[in-house]
């Protein structure tokens, strides 16, 4: 995995007994086909967002300040494992063992009469541990689960919540990398720059064609669906490019359209009209689910490229494949699919107008790291019975 490649640059850390791969139950459905008491603790509880000029992107979260104590009075916190493929990142595992007992699935399931008090919270990295009725019903100490990464689409929010546990992710972190992804996409694809980059390996290229053409982005209309906190980034960056800038939200965002000087689009038709990049940002929902399809591709411009960095599922694979043959849209560019990864030999990978990236809008030293603090403050927050910066309430 691509962020594992990117912690390889930093100093690794030993492993915790009880690393070996779990039951295949337990690993996310994406890649398998998967009376309460709190011990109070000391602690300084201080969450701060502030600019820094060292900081990633101009932004530092503290985790909170705590005593040191031994590791059997910290709270136990559940993860699915520590390094290999699935497995919490060593370094983020660290980073958990200041604030928490770390529990292993393995460790866990050898050992539940004992483990299942200790566990006070799960810290789900990846979509993983998958979260289900049977795990819940097991720990009943159980208070809060903290979330890496801002959808929550692979959790039962109603299921949870039935338990009395509280659910929180982490929006702050994930912002301005996700972003970051979003105009990356945009310009690779644009200037046709992995076509590009093949021309001008390949071994049998002997000159280089001038007919070969991308368009610019510079002053050319973006049209963003879901003005959240990474839309607005989008909309941020893209100010820069000197482009005309649409949105769709379900509500209207006044202070934010003002800030970027962007136009809202009441009806969603109205941007895809419009458009000559079309970025969705929106959560994975029912009512989002498939949110483009025929009907919207055949709304846009021929000319057009369309850009997904929300959630594979939003888009009607099939219909973008046709649209993509058939030349109803200029390209696409993608940085998630449904499943992930898609089958070797899915249709989408056979052809030469999209980009498709391994789902790495947060795959970055900093932002994986800021994940993992913000998950901590909000998990800590919950066992103090202080104000939760972060939490996920059930439709």
């Amino acid at each position: 995995m691509l962020r594992r490649k990117a912690f390889s640059l930093l100093k690794p850390i030993p492993l915790m007994s009880g690393q070996s791969n779990l039951a295949y139950k337990f690993i996310h459905p994406a890649i398998a086909s998967h009376g309460h008491c709190c011990h109070r603790r000391s602690v300084d509880y201080r969450q701060r967002y502030k600019t820094h000029p060292g900081s990633a992107g101009g932004r530092t979260i503290s985790a909170p300040q705590t005593k040191v104590m031994a590791e059997e009075e910290l709270p136990g916190v559940l993860i699915l494992d520590i390094g290999g493929a699935y497995g919490v990142l060593e370094n983020l595992a660290a980073l958990l063992k200041k604030h928490f007992h770390l529990i292993t699935m393995k460790e866990f399931l050898q050992n539940k009469k004992e483990m299942s008090k200790k566990i006070q919270s799960i810290f789900v990295f990846e979509c993983r541990p998958t979260i289900d009725r049977e795990l819940l019903e097991s720990l009943p100490n159980l208070k809060v689960i903290g979330n890496s990464g801002v959808g929550v689409d692979h959790l039962d929010l109603k299921m949870i919540s039935s338990f009395g546990v509280k659910v929180t992710n982490t929006p702050h972190a994930v912002a301005d990398p996700t972003a970051d992804i979003g105009m990356a996409l945009m310009l690779a694809s644009a200037r046709r720059l992995v076509e590009g980059c093949q021309i001008a390996v390949s071994p049998d290229t002997k000159y280089f064609a001038v007919d070969w053409l991308g368009v610019e982005v510079t002053r050319a209309t973006l049209g963003i669906i879901g003005m959240g906190s990474i839309g607005y980034r989008v909309a941020q960056r893209a100010r820069a490019f000197d482009m005309r800038i649409l949105y769709h939200n379900r509500n209207r965002r006044k202070e934010e359209e003002e800030a970027v000087g962007a136009h809202y689009c009441e009806k969603m038709e109205d941007l895809l009209q419009q458009s000559d990049f079309v970025m969705v940002v929106v959560n994975l929902t029912p009512e989002t689910h498939k949110l483009i399809g025929k009907k919207e591709l055949g709304l846009m411009k021929p000319t057009a490229t369309l850009i997904n960095i929300s959630r594979g599922a939003v888009i009607d694979q099939g219909a973008l494949v046709e649209a993509l043959q058939n030349k109803v849209i200029r390209a696409a560019a993608l940085d998630v699919t449904y499943p992930e990864p898609l089958p070797r030999d899915h249709p989408l990978l056979k052809l030469s107008n999209i980009i498709i990236t391994p789902h790495i809008g947060t795959a970055t030293v900093q932002a994986i790291h800021m994940m993992a603090e913000e998950a901590i403050t909000n998990m800590l927050a919950v066992l103090n019975g202080q104000p939760i910066p972060s939490e996920v309430f059930p439709k």
